[in-house]
């Protein structure tokens, strides 16, 4: 008889990893986490000190019932440690009046009946000036929505679950999962631990540890950038929500001033390609930073346009944007989060709920459905079955 080491193994403990694991361990289920850097680091998808939390959500009206649940989980961990980690500012999704864009942000609302107002030109121009408003410009303002606080909200996780009796190894590479008839294991440095079930979190390391039976697309190279203002009490979050605006031909987030000094401002589009996330550059050319300049004198005039700090992060993107969550497909032992496009953090809540759902009952009641997998077509080679046993076999 198999002697495992805990009744659900984690392999990444980042964004996802650390909220599987405090899902867990509220329920009283053992469970081991591999972190091959330490709950928090801003070496992959989670960094820059504020990230977005959106619930009239332009990607699509069907996310809306997992932000509000991850709405309420964050506030509970929140709750839990004594740490405010969500700060409901409000969120300016600021368009040309009929765009697409602001269609979509518009499904949302009058499907979930999210809190908001809508400002036409004149209103905006009146209430945010910080904006520069251009004629046929309107905005939503989502009263749902605000900002996190990342690498806070991943380490606490983290400890949460530890302290709840889940157990994290830091500092401890996973070089190899195995699917055997007895165990799914993972191989790192230190020993092999089985596990009856696994979850495999591991952000852009996914398809290294998985390889050919992933649906990862591409790793994208996230560049977050912070400028000086000369009247910081303009861009407090009490007056200065959040913000995402497609105008002008430019597609930009911004965050409220968290040391008093600057303002984080960014593209929202993702820069170019990582080829090895071991070898991320983290170094980008100053060329790189046109086109968010140039959105600064454009957009945002309070602000002055040269970058004083940037933040280069990494995420990993599946062909349609959106994420892979759900079983692996040839071992339902094992399932997979991954992919999550750019918009994954201010999900991760209602995500290891869903991780833990699977991994403990194999099913869930959340409406994660769309996410599976399944989805996608992937091709696994004579190798790929040799490594994760006969299991793997299609």
């Amino acid at each position: 008889m198999t002697r495992f080491d805990a009744e659900v193994g984690v392999v990444g403990v980042g964004t996802m990893g650390a909220q599987t694991m405090w899902q867990l361990a509220r329920r009283g289920v053992s469970a081991i986490g591999f972190e091959q850097f330490a709950p928090g680091h801003d070496r992959s998808g989670a960094g820059g000190e504020s990230r977005l939390f959106r619930t009239a959500y332009l990607e699509g009206s069907h996310y809306v019932p997992l932000l509000r649940r991850s709405r309420a989980e964050w506030e509970r961990l929140g709750a839990d440690t004594g740490v405010r980690l969500l700060h409901m500012t409000g969120g300016l999704m600021i368009g040309t009046d009929g765009s697409t864009f602001l269609e979509s942000v518009g499904r949302s609302i009058a499907e979930h009946g999210i809190d908001h107002e809508f400002l036409d030109t004149d209103a905006l121009r009146s209430r945010y000036p910080q904006h520069a408003v251009r004629a046929g410009d309107v905005a939503y303002l989502d009263h749902e929505s605000g900002y996190l606080r990342p690498e806070l909200a991943v380490a606490l996780a983290a400890s949460e679950a530890e302290r709840l009796g889940g157990v994290v190894h830091r500092r401890a590479r996973v070089t190899e999962i195995r699917m055997t008839d007895a165990a799914v294991e993972v191989h790192t440095d230190e020993r092999v631990f089985r596990f009856p079930r696994l979850v495999v979190s591991a952000g852009v390391w996914t398809s290294q540890l998985l390889p050919g039976i992933t649906p990862l697309h591409e790793v994208i190279r996230i560049v977050m950038t912070w400028f000086p203002t000369a009247t910081p009490e303009r861009f407090t979050e009490d007056v200065f929500p959040i913000f995402v605006r497609q105008s002008d031909g430019f597609d930009i987030s911004g965050w409220p001033s968290i040391d008093g000094a600057t303002v984080k401002i960014g593209l929202n589009n993702g820069w170019d390609r990582v080829a090895d996330p071991d070898l991320l550059d983290r170094t980008p050319p100053d060329a790189l930073f046109d086109e968010v300049r140039d959105a600064i004198r454009a957009l945002v005039p309070g602000v002055v346009p040269e970058v004083v700090r940037a933040g280069v992060y990494m995420d990993g993107y599946t062909a349609d944007h959106d994420a892979f969550v759900g079983p692996l497909g040839w071992d339902d032992r094992v399932t997979v989060l991954g992919g999550f496009s750019g918009h994954g953090f201010k999900l991760a809540p209602a995500m290891g709920i869903v991780a833990a759902d699977l991994a403990t009952a194999g099913a869930t009641d959340l409406p994660a459905a769309f996410l599976d997998p399944s989805r996608f077509s992937v091709n696994v080679t004579a190798a790929d079955r040799l490594r994760f046993g006969r299991r793997v076999s299609r």
